[in-house]
């Protein structure tokens, strides 16, 4: 196993780029030389409380060292930044003498001192030999011309934590001759996973429900509009339409590359450029943007360019490149397709809409219990908001969902089977009347009570038929007293929201009740019998 070393400082334009936070800083470094097999040795790391471009000699400050045993870091003194920079000397010795014993292989340094409290350090590593990365324009031309075996240098700007940690142990690996493979997800996080294939990582529900804010951001600006002192924000409405598919561009874009601030870049280069293909458009070209910047990100390093010209080019180019296909080319087919999806469902809709919302109604529950709700019907969902800011599903969710997990747990509050219960329902029913979401509320009162699982159904089916009947366009995942008012019809949502709740409350009180008669009868014989 090869051993790296880490030695540096916050440095001045580092300490805005992510220097004032050692945790996460070496925390990314971490990770990625878990990936690669690599072991940290040893860090002497420095961390002032300000930019080392304003900082003075008072100025406080923090020595890091390594905790092998814990692989984590450890402060080793704590004072003046000219204190500290005095008891760095000896974390320099320890780190030179480390290197001259062959027990260091590779060294990362960030605007190091490398005539000061680094000094040592980089004569060593210079006479070992061993390759040295690092950032910092002027600490690494000054290392480079001590004689040190730089393999990849950069300056700050533009970089980020982990942008900066996977230059590092790409150019360290491919020197050793090393596989790697960039682990993707927040530093210190176990479920970062090595990217491998980038395409695996494509999640269409994780997108959507990630992006449903912007939704409902949007329904809430859509429903103030209607007052009439407040009508000017009809056009804060339709440039928050526009803005829909760069948020889900963004999104797809951070979730296949996840390089923080470069995935963000290209996201939002991908999905301006993708505005004319509707929500399906912003997600193909934050998809494209997201798996470009993988590709030109390890290709750029691998061509030994720069930290700051890699993240221009990963995050620029990755953005553009995509963008500009999906304008030209994909993006009015997109368009149709989202089109054509709605078109199907406002034809289901003009047909016969208290069927429609009967089924839809019926349907609702086997769909969530099933997996297919965020897979199938969220996504619709979406479709339908993109131009109204509300929609028939999404009634269909508060009402035949929120609605009936509400009534369910409201029973239960009310007259449970035993007193255990009732502490289970009240936060289900508060989080469903104040957020209008956690359906799961139910689930427990649903699974062992047959009756109340098809009241459930059946209260839903004919919430779903009123939304049908008033020809209700609305939305879940705001609090219920807010439904109405984010609908077309505040009325009818009202009184279709109520019924589902009524109905559903209704048929698990008589379930509750039947159950606790039932298990008096059984208990009396047993009682008649001992006496």
């Amino acid at each position: 196993m090869k051993r790296i070393a880490i030695a540096g400082s916050s440095g001045g334009n580092l300490f805005n780029l992510g220097g004032k936070d050692p945790e996460k800083l070496i925390g990314e470094i971490k990770a990625q030389c878990q990936s690669a097999g690599v072991d940290i040795g040893l860090v002497q790391f420095i961390a002032a409380s300000e930019s080392m471009d304003v900082a003075k000699d008072h100025t406080a400050a923090v020595l890091y060292g390594w905790n092998e045993d814990e692989q984590r870091l450890a402060k080793r003194y704590e004072g003046t930044l000219k204190d500290t920079n005095e008891t760095a000397a000896e974390a320099d010795a320890e780190l030179a003498d480390r290197i001259r014993s062959g027990g260091i292989d590779g060294l990362i340094v960030m605007s190091a001192d490398p005539q000061g409290s680094n000094r040592q350090a980089v004569q060593a590593a210079a006479e070992a030999g061993i390759p040295v990365v690092g950032t910092g324009g002027t600490s690494m031309a000054m290392i480079s011309s001590k004689g040190a075996n730089v393999i990849a240098t950069s300056g700050t700007t533009g970089t980020t934590n982990r942008t900066r940690a996977v230059s590092f142990m790409t150019s360290l690996c491919k020197y050793w001759g090393i596989k790697y493979i960039p682990v993707l997800g927040s530093a210190g996080d176990k479920s970062a996973a090595p990217a491998g294939n980038p395409l695996r990582r494509i999640n269409l529900k994780g997108i959507m429900q990630s992006s449903l804010p912007g939704f409902i951001a949007m329904a809430i600006v859509l429903a103030i509009s209607q007052i009439p002192a407040l009508k000017g924000l009809s056009e804060v409405f339709d440039l928050m339409l526009k803005a829909l598919p760069v948020v889900l561009a963004v999104v797809a874009a951070k979730q296949i590359s996840d390089m923080d601030e470069v995935s963000i870049v290209a996201g939002v280069i991908a999905g301006v450029l993708s505005v004319n293909g509707g929500i399906i458009g912003g997600i193909i070209g934050g998809i494209g943007a997201g798996l470009l910047v993988q590709y030109l990100f390890v290709k750029c390093v691998q061509w030994k360019f720069p930290m700051t010209t890699v993240n221009i080019v990963a995050g620029g180019l990755a953005g553009l490149i995509s963008g500009l296909i999906m304008y030209y080319l994909i993006a009015p087919f997109a368009l149709q397709l989202g089109e054509f999806i709605k078109y199907i469902i406002n034809q289901a809709i003009s047909f016969n809409p208290i069927i429609a919302g009967v089924v839809a109604g019926l349907l609702i529950w086997p769909a969530i219990i099933g997996g297919v709700y965020h897979a199938a019907i969220l996504p619709i969902v979406l479709l339908e908001m993109e131009k109204t800011g509300n929609s028939f599903l999404g009634a269909i969710d508060m009402v035949g969902l929120v609605m009936v997990s509400a009534g369910i747990t409201l029973a239960n509050i009310i007259a449970p089977r035993d007193r255990g219960e009732a502490a289970v329902a009240a936060p289900g029913f508060l989080i469903n009347m104040g957020f209008g979401t956690f359906v799961e509320a139910a689930y427990p009162f649903m699974f062992s009570n047959k009756v109340v699982f098809a009241g459930a159904i059946g209260a839903a089916g004919v919430g779903g038929g009123l939304v049908g009947l008033f020809n209700v366009r609305g939305t879940a995942y705001v609090p219920s007293f807010m439904g109405p008012f984010l609908s077309n019809n505040v009325v009818g949502f009202a009184a279709a929201m109520l019924v589902a709740l009524i109905l559903a409350m209704l048929v698990t009180l008589v379930a509750n009740k039947a159950w606790r008669t039932g298990r008096k009868s059984e208990q009396k014989p047993e009682i008649e019998a001992s006496a």
